[in-house]
């Protein structure tokens, strides 16, 4: 088996990092019965939502820890094009600056803002053992309980990855103790989270250790609240390395996600289409990586160009709009409410009115909830009949791709009340005749015209 180097979120290493002092020792893990979980829980090698509902990981990673300013815009875009989560790169402080508890606290709240599962990860221990700098997953840990008070309450809506990647190929036969120490000590620091751990090999496994091991460390989780992460890169070029992998985890009844996973790598090419239909096939959660601000030779892997939503990579048109890709199969989780392929509680109404000016128009549209019950995030859904544009939105979000058009909510207006409505706006340009679209659908349920 090839001998991966690093992978893509590795490979932004060579930014600036410090080594600090050693770590203090992993407590040992004495397992108990489980408790009761308040938010996402694991059940019979399924990830549920607190509702008790299957949910599937569709999402792309984001580098928070590097770009912080870019996370609000971000956030929003990576919803608007349809995904369910986000993996969100934090800094312990032991390599890059520390992303403090005020700050993760905000990246909370806006995920939560856009409807989005927060999954976040610590990552300066990416390639412990080979990678200078890198620190164990016990000081992971110590990060994770100086910033327990931004995570307290928020089972329902975050995931914790432990630490990205946490050993390189040099020692990662240490993972299985290591990670066993890592989430006793976390539950014994009261986190009631959903744990993500990712593979050692720089998250690809090529050893098969977490594979072979990843039974006795659930086991040994006393809240039995464990998820397995495996990053796919250029050990995983072949349909059949693919399915081999998820699906040992799967005949064990264990909880696989893909953590990351490219189109391209300097490893070798993996196999996108692959890991992307045998996801949608078993089930099997999957977060792209990234959006934006890839250096270190990995550029090939941003999904946006410049952090803009509107100039997609051919990576990032693949991984939202390509067969098995995000908009095609992501399900919003059901702690927000009414979500994607849920109808908005018995029926809407849309006017669509507007003011045209030849080659440019106003478009004024209003949403009427016809139901009984409040719609808890809105997208509405419509085509173009002709050659028309989207260009400046108002009091909604909106992408398109080709005559689709796609609005969901601001966070000022992501309720509409029955019997009430929502309205925004937007400005566009069109060619020829510009009419009224022929339909619409709300939350993927149709909606009567004007």
């Amino acid at each position: 088996m090839r001998r991966r180097l690093a992978t893509a979120a590795g490979a932004l290493l060579a930014m600036a990092a410090s080594l600090l002092a050693a770590p203090p020792a992993a407590q040992a893990d004495t397992p108990t019965a489980p408790r009761a979980a308040a938010g996402f829980h694991v059940r019979d090698g399924r990830l549920l939502d607190a509702n008790g509902e299957d949910f599937v990981l569709r999402g792309v990673n984001h580098a928070h820890a590097w770009y912080p300013a870019r996370t609000p815009q971000a956030l929003k875009d990576i919803k608007a094009l349809g995904a369910n989560s986000v993996r969100v790169v934090l800094a312990t402080g032991d390599r890059w600056t520390k992303t403090g508890t005020a700050d993760v606290a905000s990246i909370v709240a806006q995920c939560r803002q856009n409807r989005l599962v927060c999954v976040l990860e610590a990552h300066d221990t990416t390639g412990y053992g080979e990678q200078a700098g890198a620190v164990p997953l016990s000081r992971a840990v110590d990060y994770w309980v100086s910033v327990a008070d931004a995570l307290r309450g928020q089972e329902k809506y975050v995931v914790v990855n432990l630490g990205n990647e946490p050993h390189g190929n040099s020692g990662y036969e240490a993972w299985t103790a290591d990670t066993r120490n890592a989430v006793a000590r976390m539950r014994a620091s009261g986190f009631g989270h959903t744990l993500m751990v990712d593979a050692p090999n720089w998250g690809q496994d090529w050893s098969h250790t977490m594979r072979d091991n990843a039974a006795q460390v659930f086991a040994a989780d006393p809240d039995r609240n464990t998820v397995f992460s495996v990053h796919m890169y250029g050990v995983y070029d072949t349909a059949a390395e693919v399915n081999d992998y998820l699906n040992r985890f799967i005949s064990q009844r264990l909880p696989i996600v893909v953590g990351e996973f490219g189109d391209a790598h300097s490893d070798g090419d993996p196999d996108e289409n692959a890991i992307m239909a045998a996801a949608r096939q078993l089930g099997v959660g999957y977060l792209g990586w990234s959006w934006s601000g890839n250096g270190g030779g990995v550029e090939y892997l941003d999904m946006a160009t410049g952090f803009d939503a509107s100039r997609l990579t051919g990576w990032g048109n693949r991984v939202f709009h390509g067969p098995d890709g995000i908009r095609e199969t992501a399900r919003e989780a059901s702690v927000f409410g009414s979500g994607p392929g849920e109808n908005p509680a018995g029926g809407c109404a849309v006017d669509y009115r507007i003011s045209d000016w030849g080659d440019w128009f106003n478009a004024d549209v209003t949403v009427r909830n016809t139901g009984t019950a409040a719609v808890e995030g809105w997208r509405l859904e419509f085509a173009f009949t002709g050659e028309q544009r989207v260009h400046s939105v108002w009091n909604a979000r909106a992408t398109q791709e080709g005559r689709q058009v796609r609005a969901v909510n601001e966070s000022w207006n992501a309720t509409i009340p029955a019997g009430g409505t929502v309205s925004f706006g937007f400005n566009g340009s069109s060619a020829g005749a510009n009419g009224v679209p022929s339909s619409f659908s709300l939350n993927g349920a149709a909606c009567a015209g004007s």
